[in-house]
């Protein structure tokens, strides 16, 4: 029996929930908000569809008592209004979700959930951590999307400057999910082929690869005031490698014992949550802006705590 805990059902709560019924994922669902009517109608609208779906989900509602025994929690609690264009950015949402994990928190403990947490609240590698600090949690049972949509997006802008196929793009995006964040170029290849190599014999400005993987999200926002369908898919495929402890390497935000922080990394995400965390060669530049974007990280978290 699978089962999926799901706090938060604004956009993109609303989207991971129909996207989890209509795959088939969970057997089971519990969606919690603030915003019980909101709840009520997901909840009868997703079962309207379910007479056209060729799989069955158990909707349960706003107790979290229900979490007990689910081997998945997705938090998704925000407020996407304080994210905006400025220098803020997603650290418009730190007071905001604050507030929100304090009054959470008790509830999830008292619950008695003792499965893998994953995070997409903002700033998420900040959120995160503070939510396994009032959890008093496992480090590797509880992690954030992170840098995992960021290197989708840089896969994206990557494959299309080079006219292939954004799949057959790899590399990571790493650090904070957010305006310290940068990409590994180190890591990148496109079909095979290292990205470095590539330069020789293109012409590739990578300021501006760098800079269109970052305005993505913020491209979108202003387009239509959230995001939501690629972070969700990003919240399921993480959750589907949990179920099938797929052993799945990708960028998340995860505890770093060398940086003290939950920040965005390279790991294996499997059934336990962050199985391990994978160790990949960085340049000295890039060392630095991970020791950069970890200093970011860190003074919001200790002014969380505070």
């Amino acid at each position: 029996m699978r089962k999926i805990g799901l706090i938060g059902m604004g956009n993109v709560g609303a989207t991971i929930a129909y996207t989890l019924v209509t795959k088939g994922i969970t057997d089971e669902l519990v969606l919690i908000d603030k915003n019980e009517k909101k709840v009520v109608a997901d909840k009868l609208d997703l079962q309207d569809a379910m007479g056209r779906l060729n799989s069955n989900t158990v909707i349960k509602i706003q107790d979290y008592a229900e979490l007990k025994d689910a081997d998945i929690l997705i938090i998704t609690a925000g407020k996407s209004s304080a994210v905006d264009g400025s220098a803020n950015g997603r650290m418009g949402e730190l007071g905001f979700n604050k507030e929100v994990i304090k009054d959470m928190a008790p509830q999830i403990k008292a619950s008695g959930f003792d499965g893998i947490i994953i995070g997409i609240m903002n700033p998420n590698d900040c959120m995160t951590q503070y939510l396994q600090e009032q959890l008093d949690y496992p480090r590797h049972k509880i992690f954030g999307t992170g840098t995992f949509l960021d290197t989708a997006r840089m896969q994206k802008v990557v494959g299309e400057s080079f006219g292939v196929n954004a799949k057959n793009v790899s590399g990571v995006a790493m650090g904070e999910h957010g305006a310290s964040q940068f990409v590994a170029w180190s890591t990148v290849q496109v079909n095979g082929v290292p990205l470095r190599t590539l330069e020789r014999s293109h012409s590739i400005d990578l300021a501006k690869l760098e800079e269109a993987t970052m305005l993505g999200g913020i491209m979108v926002l202003q387009g239509k005031g959230y995001t939501n369908f690629a972070i969700a898919t990003c919240a399921v495929r993480l959750a589907t490698a949990v179920f099938a402890d797929e052993k799945l390497a990708c960028p998340v935000s995860a505890y770093s014992d060398d940086l003290q922080v939950y920040i965005g990394q390279p790991a294996i995400i499997g059934k336990n949550g962050v199985e391990a965390l994978t160790q990949i060669a960085l340049t000295a530049e890039e060392e630095q802006k991970l020791t950069n974007s970890a200093k970011v990280i860190l003074e919001k978290v200790n002014q969380l705590r505070a």
